[in-house]
């Protein structure tokens, strides 16, 4: 059992009710129970009795609310009053738990320094009798401190839901309100709830003593007594006390970043069966092959773009037709990514296997239409290797097959491998320079490309024949563990600190743990939780602000894909840069992506809204459009590699925090299913892609004198529609 599922069942444990112990009830029955109630009964079955009036009266807030809104319905208090009364009853149930909390922290730091000290003593005479019983008075300490981090647990869940009940019924940002004026104060209370401040001093100095006593107690103990694994493993209590700060802070900053950036959301902790099912379903030389994929996937998408236009003019085209070969696999993955989330939910192999076969005939038929002359041969090329994108699986294998405690991990190595492959792919395009014949076939810049994919995916199949290992698929996970639902799973929110809003989550702003109606006594209809089952159905359920997302979504793919495909003629035309000189230019814009990501992840996040990132970036994107456009005749290196910069860097940026709130802002109903928000996002992703590749072609008909503004015109409407629609919609991205 992982420490994760531990911690749940020792918090099972740990709040046994009488009443369910004198059923003899098991532990994972009444952790079960407390998940199927609202988070009000959850939070009275969880509390330690001796502590009950410590906790934040949630229910008693929440009915509060509630007389709020009939008050002001009928005009006895307006918006001003309701905000001012709220806060100060908000304030005083928070003051009343930090204060509690604080003064059990005080305890168990004595009662720490008080078994330090007579650690001391002990180890100059030691005795193993003691030294064990020491041991086991630090372990006592040790369950004392998760009791007292579920008490913080709790708490701070309950502060965020009865924040998210206000916004709701009220309509108002309340949230945004609170937080700025409560976060940053010289005497916030808040950070001793979601920050924590403190504990983690407690929590170290009681892992290193229980660590050290375990070293010095095997150093004692005959090496007969135990075996020497024993020895030298960590004691139980560090696991769960580790496993359980890991649970309230969710490892924020850079990974969660990047996990956002791959629309892959981190869920809250799991139940013991569910863990055991991510144990059940994992495994590593799987989830590298579906890494790998990614990666390969990506490299095959930009490895053509700096010969595509070299390519069509050896094939009797003008060198514009290149946005035609390289959008023709977007045309494809628009189709391919429906299929490809479908047959996921059956099975993860088949898909890839299909994927790799598809994508190395899609590469030789590439390559070998240089040598039949025949654009039709390479765009059919094209066209099977857009077939053949499998990202909808590598997102669903993350989401579905990676257990909890390392999804994150897994999230950010997804976005990495895009990135690393959309470097590397221009940049192993600039190394393939040469030409030399074997037998009728033609080897050059223009087919070498074609033949190492080919190559390239032949190897990833074998590899994938032999190392990977299908996992457990739904009707498996229900025989295992008939009580897990694996779509069902509530998407919790995943608090960043005090830089981000409390409320991350992907929930039906309709239902929270049966607890986000202003009227909690209708149940919502079954229906009402089961996954869209159509493009038409998944469109409905899309809030305003989901929409605007995916606009923005839409826009900045866009934009991103007029600059790279169109930079190796403009480049050729304006400055007579050769296909190195492009495949460099390309192969650093791709390597800025990890270190921007990084800054803003680590940095950026934590000073400012996700929201107040988005419009700026947007704002970036639009003036490095701006500054793209020749405005006299002379056009230099300077303006083009300046502009190119701030568009892409700001793209990335706009990419990462605009799925981080699409994320939020979207149904529960679309976080699961074929028709989810991963595919959502990607099918606006791919449409933006083959507009921009279309709109390249068209434009090049102007000629290619005129085909950098004629691009960039487009460009700047959308950049202009989606900041109009940002600010209409601004007040609701939260």
């Amino acid at each position: 059992m992982s420490p994760a599922a531990a911690v749940e069942r020792l918090y099972a444990s740990a709040f046994f009710t009488d009443e369910w112990k004198q059923t003899n009830c098991s532990v994972d029955s009444f952790a079960r129970f407390v998940k199927m109630v609202n988070f009000g009964k959850k939070l009275m079955a969880n509390q330690v009795q001796e502590w009950e009036r410590y906790y934040i009266n949630y229910n008693l807030m929440k009915k509060t609310v509630e007389q709020f809104v009939q008050q002001m319905q009928q005009g006895r208090k307006d918006h001003h009053h309701v905000l001012k009364e709220f806060s100060k009853m908000l304030d005083d149930q928070i003051e009343k738990t930090v204060l509690f909390f604080l003064e059990q922290q005080g305890i168990l730091a004595s009662r720490i320094q008080e078994l330090d000290e007579k650690q001391t003593k002990l180890l100059e005479h030691p005795d193993i009798s003691e030294i064990s019983e020491l041991r086991e008075a630090y372990a006592a300490a040790g369950h004392d401190l998760l009791r007292l981090l579920r008490f913080l647990d709790l708490n701070a869940t309950g502060i965020r839901k009865i924040l998210k009940k206000f916004d709701k019924c009220f309509g108002y940002k309340f949230t945004d309100y609170y937080l700025s004026t409560r976060s940053n104060h010289p005497y916030s209370q808040l950070q001793q709830v979601f920050k924590h401040v403190g504990i983690a001093a407690v929590v170290g100095a009681l892992s290193r003593k229980l660590a050290d006593l375990q070293e010095h107690q095997g150093s004692y103990l005959s090496i007969y007594d135990q075996p020497s694994t024993t020895l030298t493993a960590k004691d139980p209590v560090i696991h769960l006390i580790h496993a359980s700060v890991d649970k309230l802070t969710h490892s924020t900053n850079f990974l969660q970043y990047l996990g956002q950036h791959a629309l892959i959301v981190q869920e809250d902790a799991s139940s013991s069966e569910e863990d055991q099912v991510d144990d059940k379903r994992y495994n590593f030389m799987s989830l590298l092959l579906n890494l790998a994929n990614t990666y390969l996937y990506m490299v095959n998408t930009y490895i053509i773009v700096p010969t595509a236009d070299h390519y069509s003019m050896h094939l009797g085209a003008a060198a514009t037709v290149c946005g035609v070969i390289i959008g023709s696999m977007a045309v494809a993955q628009v189709f391919s990514s429906v299929y490809f989330s479908a047959w996921s939910n059956r099975s993860y192999f088949k898909p890839l296997v299909f994927s790799s076969i598809v994508l190395f005939l899609g590469n030789t038929l590439y390559a070998l239409a240089y040598d039949l002359d025949s654009l039709t041969i390479l765009l059919v090329g094209r066209l099977l290797c857009g077939m053949g994108s499998a990202r909808a699986v590598n997102r669903r294998y993350i989401s579905d097959c990676v257990p909890l405690k390392i999804r994150m991990q897994a999230s950010a190595g997804f976005v990495s491998a895009s990135a690393l492959g959309m470097a590397c792919g221009p940049a192993l395009a600039g190394l393939l320079q040469t030409n030399f014949k074997i037998y009728a076939l033609t080897i050059n810049q223009d087919t070498l490309s074609g033949w190492v994919m080919s190559f390239a995916w032949l190897a990833y199949l074998i590899c994938l024949r032999i190392s990977f290992k299908e996992p457990i698929h739904d009707n498996e996970v229900k025989h295992l563990s008939p009580d897990v639902d694996a779509g069902s799973v509530e998407v919790e929110a995943l608090e960043s600190g005090l830089g981000h809003p409390l409320l991350q989550s992907c929930e039906d702003k309709q239902h929270e743990d049966g607890d986000e109606e202003c009227n909690d006594r209708e149940e919502a209809s079954e229906d009402s939780h089961k996954p869209a089952t159509s493009v038409a159905l998944a469109y409905r359920l899309l809030t305003p602000s989901a929409k605007v997302l995916l606009l923005i979504y839409f826009m900045l793919k866009y934009v991103m894909e007029i600059l790279l495909s169109e930079s190796s003629v403009i480049t050729s035309y304006y400055f007579g840069w050769s296909t190195s000189s492009v495949a460099t230019f390309l192969a650093i814009l791709g390597l800025t992506v990890l270190p921007v990501n990084a800054i803003v992840g680590s940095y950026i996040s934590n000073m400012f809204e996700d929201r107040q990132i988005l419009l700026g970036s947007e704002i970036l994107v639009f003036l490095g459009v701006i500054l793209s456009f020749q405005f006299t005749n002379s056009y230099v290196v300077p303006q083009y590699v300046c502009s190119a910069l701030i568009t892409f860097v700001a793209a990335e940026v706009l990419e990462g925090v605009n799925l981080s709130l699409l994320s939020r802002v979207m149904s529960s109903r679309l976080a699961r299913g074929t028709y989810n928000g991963g595919l959502l996002s990607t099918e606006a992703g791919t449409l933006a892609r083959v507009v921009a590749d279309g709109t390249i072609t068209l434009a090049g008909y102007l000629g290619e004198s005129k085909l950098l503004n004629g691009t960039l015109f487009p460009s700047l409407f959308i950049c202009i529609v989606s900041i109009l629609c940002t600010f209409v919609t601004y007040n609701s991205l939260f």
